[in-house]
């Protein structure tokens, strides 16, 4: 099986608060970017990766990849205005020989190699799989004023994490249609279901956080303290 794996890595880390890129922060003394990509690194499946990333931020990346010894980034791409702009953009680097491709956001280091091998597994099962974690909150829909209008039942929901996986014939077609049409989603699952194929759900994990604020590395340092023990 040839899988490529896109990192999305090309925001701008507005969230975060401190005007530097989040994906470079330290966990464990290893920038978030890197490991990353080191999770994917040990898949066997796994052949290409490729890097969506700003211009001013290569020369970064490219001395991390030799400093940790990555082998499998073929390259890095410069992102565009939006993540599915940056990835239509990434695609395009894709090998000919490519079965399946996963989109994995680079602010997620702590993605373990079974939540990754269940969905490629999934994904290779049904076209189109992701990792999802059931919501533990209580979630309501509200309207322009701010009332709530229902409360949908939580067992129902699921929040769903990266990497998304799919057929790469299917996911070209899907992102070259958005692209054509002007069209811009929130996820790459949302790109499957507007061609109207069914995305199926994996256990996700609820360690796979995305550093989005200071707080969530707080919380991605002690997961990681916690396995070590």
């Amino acid at each position: 099986m040839f899988v490529s794996v896109i990192i999305a890595a090309a925001g701008n880390s507005t969230r975060y608060g401190t005007g530097n890129s989040k994906q470079f922060l330290l966990l464990e003394g290893i920038p978030v970017l890197i490991k990353s990509v080191q999770a994917f690194e040990q898949i066997d499946e796994v052949k290409e990766i490729i890097i969506t990333a700003r211009k001013q931020d290569f020369d970064v990346i490219e001395g991390f990849l030799q400093q940790y010894n990555i082998k499998k980034v073929k390259s890095v791409v410069e992102g565009g205005a939006t993540r599915q702009d940056s990835i239509a953009a990434a695609v395009k680097k894709v090998s000919e020989e490519t079965e399946i491709i996963a989109v994995h956001d680079g602010a997620r280091p702590l993605v373990s190699k079974e939540t990754i091998i269940g969905v490629i597994e999934k994904a290779v099962e049904k076209g189109a799989a992701a990792c999802a974690v059931p919501v533990k909150d209580t979630i309501k829909i509200i309207d322009s004023s701010g009332k709530i209008v229902t409360t949908p039942d939580r067992a129902s929901l699921r929040a769903v994490q990266t990497p998304q996986v799919f057929d790469f014939a299917l996911y070209k077609e899907a992102i070259d249609k958005a692209v054509s049409e002007s069209k811009q989603y929130t996820d790459d699952c949302q790109l499957i279901e507007s061609m109207g194929h069914p995305v199926y759900l994996t256990d996700g994990d609820y360690e796979n956080i995305k550093i989005t604020t200071p707080d969530d590395l707080l919380v991605a340092e002690k997961f990681l303290s916690e396995r070590r023990k």
